[in-house]
């Protein structure tokens, strides 16, 4: 009957959070950490930061914690904290009727960039409680452009984190709120450990980031190939992704019910009181399961407790002999598995707890296996195991580093946290790329890294543009505008102005396809080819042409032009950008490359070296850059460089 109960509740909560990921906001399902730093490169994917995927992610991550599955709730709040920096960003929703007029000042692109990486600092403050560890993530891992402003407001922002948080836990000290609040700002404190080590422990602590780096990286390659089986499943439709979460809640469940069967009733430390072992009815150390009393299940510890009591567990100071090695070998092994074919579902998931638990879980085991030959606790060897693990998988040192003291209130371990961080790494550096730059490449977004391949040394710019080339008149017929924005998905097009308003034809500038849209919606239209510049100017308004919210912006079908309009002409002049940023033909592609990152553009204009051509020879967009398509049309490039 526990079984049924348990096994009911879980796949209920798992089929709530699968039904609103699949059906209302598909965006939000997964990590969210890949999606925003691939926002923050300049990628807008579809949907990603609406309002309806910060409500699915809300909702979802908390009916996909409390439906027992192996995910965490750090990534998740990234995103959300991401969402809600876009959804001031863009002055608010209109749909939602959630505007207020003091937001247009943030209404452009660099300060809605600030916003979101201030939302994913406070996301990752807010999940660890850990405000500086959230501002070092902000910097090391989401945030593709840095400067000393944007310190400063994330720092701000991640200490009004802090303070909220504070007050909330004091709020709910007295148990009003469950079971939030439980440790206070230090959510693993393992202060009380003996933090003293020896240089044999080092070795410990050199093999540990070793086998975390070779854990990390094969933990990456199956989410890899999980992710990639899971994604066929996914596309033939919602009712899919619902069952193929309905699956792994029913295995999640019988491995958590199912597997503290095979462990042995440990009696009660007898130092404790018989309040505190076994633990019934709450959550704690000690579960009793199906053992009689003054015996508990070490593993029924594990499995049946919250993701953050679990931890705590494992942690935990002074009780070498609370798990058996078979335990912790069996929880690794399950929370391993599970983690990975978890994450991919229909189901806000993130990876920081599970990563965390299998590190802690082989961490202790190696404490518990070297026993008196170290002099660590093995609580502390669960601390730089989880460590490991992190490194492994995730490739960040710095923001980690922080997190993990900042979680742990033990600055006496950083020295030790440091050194498994960068083996760990390091080893795993040199098998495949970190988990979250594999999910981007794996989702298809054109992530821009910041050093040029070295075989686009080979190349010039001219080498990669993409034709044919659809250029505009300064003064452009109607129906040439419409039959381009039909033809293709461009966003910009370059304007030449040619003779009679020129001597020779020369680049105007670039014009966006969204500013053309917004102009052939107000119809200034003539007759006859005429520069007509001051009368657009009075019909529009500068906030007209500012950059739409998700799903706000003019369409190509809310267009109504008639036929007899298509043959009159438009001055594009008043929405031509005149100064496009340009790069001659012959520059090398790794310095355009380089050029294109550090200036976050969107556009970069390739002119001929030489007069008496066209005066554009094509404009360069991120997917040029990319390795498949320039190693698509020059794939010899690559041996040449060898």
């Amino acid at each position: 009957m526990g079984f049924v109960a348990n096994t009911s509740i879980n796949l209920g909560l798992a089929i709530l959070a699968a039904i609103l990921c699949a059906y209302i906001a598909p965006a939000a399902a997964g990590s969210g950490i890949p999606e925003v730093k691939a926002y923050l490169n300049g990628i807008d994917a579809h949907s990603i930061l609406a309002p309806s995927t910060l409500f699915v992610k809300i909702f979802g991550s908390i009916f996909g914690v409390a439906a027992g599955f192996v995910v965490g709730k750090e990534g998740p709040m990234v995103h959300t904290g991401a969402c809600i920096a876009n959804l001031l960003g863009q002055g608010g929703s209109k749909k939602y009727h959630l505007t207020w007029r003091w937001l247009r000042y943030f209404k452009n692109d660099r300060d809605r960039r600030d916003l979101i990486t201030c939302g994913a600092a406070a996301g990752v403050a807010g999940a660890f409680r850990a405000p500086v560890g959230g501002v070092l993530f902000a910097l090391e891992e989401a945030a593709s452009w840095w400067r000393s402003a944007l310190l400063w407001r994330t720092f701000f922002t991640t200490a009004v984190v802090a303070v909220v948080l504070r007050g909330f836990i004091e709020f709910c000290r007295s148990g009003r709120c469950g079971l939030f609040g439980q440790g206070g700002l230090i959510m693993f404190d393992v202060n009380s450990a003996k933090n003293s080590y020896s240089s044999a422990d080092l070795l410990a602590v050199i093999f540990l980031g070793v086998i975390g780096g070779i854990f990390g990286s094969f933990y990456n390659y199956l989410v890899d190939k999980v992710l990639r089986t899971y994604s066929i499943i996914n596309e033939r439709g919602p009712i899919f992704k619902v069952l193929l979460v309905a699956a792994v809640s029913l295995l999640t469940s019988c491995c958590s019910y199912g597997l503290p069967w095979l462990s042995h009733c440990i009696p009660c430390p007898s130092y404790l009181e018989a309040d505190r072992c076994p633990t019934v009815g709450r959550s704690g150390n000690y579960k009793n399961f199906q053992c009689p009393a003054g015996h508990y299940n070490d593993l029924a510890s594990l499995f049946l407790n919250t993701n953050d009591d679990a931890i705590r567990n494992l942690f935990s100071s002074g009780t070498s002999k609370e798990f058996h090695l078979s335990t912790l070998l069996v929880f690794f092994v399950a929370i391993y598995c599970l983690g990975i074919i978890t994450y991919g579902i229909a189901v806000p998931s993130g990876l920081f707890i599970p990563v965390i638990l299998a590190g802690a879980s082989y961490g202790r085991l190696v404490g518990n296996l070297l026993g008196a030959l170290s002099d660590l606790d093995t609580g502390l060897f669960a601390l730089l195991g989880a460590a490991s693990f992190l490194g492994g998988t995730m490739r960040m040192t710095v923001s980690l580093c922080v997190i993990l003291l900042e979680l742990t209130n033990n600055l006496l371990m950083l020295p030790l946290v440091m050194l498994v961080l960068l083996i760990s790494k390091t080893v795993a550096d040199s098998f495949n790329q970190g988990v979250y730059d594999q999910i981007v490449k794996l989702k298809g977004l054109p992530y821009l890294e910041a050093h040029a391949e070295p075989y686009m040394k080979n190349l010039v710019a001219s080498d990669v543009v993409s034709g044919p080339l659809i250029t505009f008149s300064g003064v452009e017929k109607v129906g040439n505008i419409m039959h381009a924005l039909h033809l293709t998905r461009h966003n910009g097009f370059p304007v030449i102005d040619e003779p009679p308003l020129t001597p020779a034809p020369e680049l105007c500038g670039l014009v966006l396809r969204s500013h053309l849209l917004v102009l052939l919606k107000g119809k200034k239209f003539t007759k006859q080819k005429t520069m007509a510049g001051s009368d657009i100017m009075r019909r529009f308004k500068a906030h007209d042409f500012a950059k739409a919210g998700s799903g706000k912006g003019v369409k190509l079908e809310d267009l109504d032009i008639k036929e007899e309009e298509m043959e009159m002409f438009v001055d594009l002049h008043p929405i031509t950008n005149t100064s496009p940023y340009t790069v001659v033909e012959t520059m090398s592609l790794a310095k355009a490359a380089v050029l294109f990152r550090q200036l976050a553009l969107r556009h970069l204009c390739v002119v001929p070296k030489t007069p008496g051509r066209p005066p554009i020879v094509g404009i360069l967009t991120r997917h040029d850059f990319m390795p498949e398509h320039v190693l698509g049309l020059y794939p010899h490039v690559v041996n040449r460089h060898k």
